[in-house]
């Protein structure tokens, strides 16, 4: 689903579509373009893309909803950067339903009896990637349904996606969950249907908007756990440096490799424990860095 070679990730920007893209991304089949993993790892740019796209004579202003995404992503760092650790805690007010901590077991499992969820989350694990409605749809269940607060089911999709960016993922879940907007987001189960292509009926979504407010805890959501995040960092030997040569280093942010291409340096990918240790990603995000680079 995602080639590391870098002949075929430019490829990937060529077959995007972005008429198509605005017409149909949120469907689960829609014109996405799967860009988001060589993005996060700095592989390729937004600004990159959007020349790209520009180049082929394209108007802007027909494709205004996929350079408005293409800047999401930016905006999400920048209010990292202005913000810094202050963005692991509700930035503009209380998550107004967090009432517990933890993950839903059922999510956790993908068990949840919401067909399209569950599918999604077994994906999530099998492949690294999610469709961004999907990720809306799992964190509204969280943290607006489930009553959680976001952080720690926030920090569980981030260890599992290939494109894993912590300011991306942490404020869009804060934006679900009405910490960093002025409302909470529901999705109810006819709009899951619509997006999906599901035809469930009589699941615990399966309600009016109005009733949410109102609504209590779901069974199937009120056990909890705490997701047991690690990451396994390869062993490597020291490197070889040469002395004469200025060095590199590439990290899982910044994996260009048009940075500085033409300078004779010694190159190096630095994997810090410590980042690690504080925002933990899977075997598989590992495995893909390491071949990206």
């Amino acid at each position: 689903m995602f080639p590391t070679a870098y002949a075929q990730i430019l490829d990937r920007i060529q077959k995007t579509d972005p008429l198509k893209y605005a017409h149909s991304r949120n469907y689960t089949d829609g014109a996405v373009t799967r860009l988001s993993p060589y993005i996060s790892r700095g592989v390729i740019s937004g600004k990159l893309v959007l020349e790209s796209i520009l180049n082929t004579g394209i108007d802007p202003h027909s494709i205004e909803k996929f350079i408005q995404e293409l800047a999401w992503r930016d905006y999400w760092q920048n209010v990292w950067i202005e913000k810094g650790q202050d963005i692991n805690g509700d930035l503009r007010q209380p998550q107004p339903l967090a009432e517990r901590t933890g993950l839903p077991q059922s999510m956790l499992e993908h068990n949840t009896g919401i067909l399209a969820v569950d599918q999604a989350i077994e994906s999530l694990y099998d492949t690294g990637y999610v469709h961004n409605h999907l990720r809306m749809y799992m964190a509204a269940m969280a943290c607006n349904v489930g009553r959680c607060h976001w952080n720690l089911p926030a920090r569980w999709m981030y260890y599992h996606l290939l494109d894993a960016d912590w300011a991306s993922n942490a404020l869009s879940w804060q934006w679900v969950s009405g910490s960093n907007s002025h409302k909470l987001y529901y999705a109810n189960q006819e709009n899951i249907n619509k997006y999906s292509h599901t035809d469930q009926q009589n699941t615990f979504l399966d309600l009016p908007y109005e009733h949410f407010a109102d609504m209590q805890i779901p069974e199937v959501l009120k056990a909890l756990q705490i997701p047991q995040l690690q990451t396994l960092l390869p062993v490597t030997g020291k490197p070889v440096l040469d002395p004469a040569k200025p060095t590199q280093v590439y990290n899982l942010y910044n994996i260009d490799p048009n940075w500085r291409s033409a300078l004779d340096a010694n190159r190096v990918l630095l994997l810090e424990p410590s980042v690690f240790e504080a925002y933990p990603v899977s075997d598989k995000t590992i495995a893909f860095c390491v071949a990206l680079a």
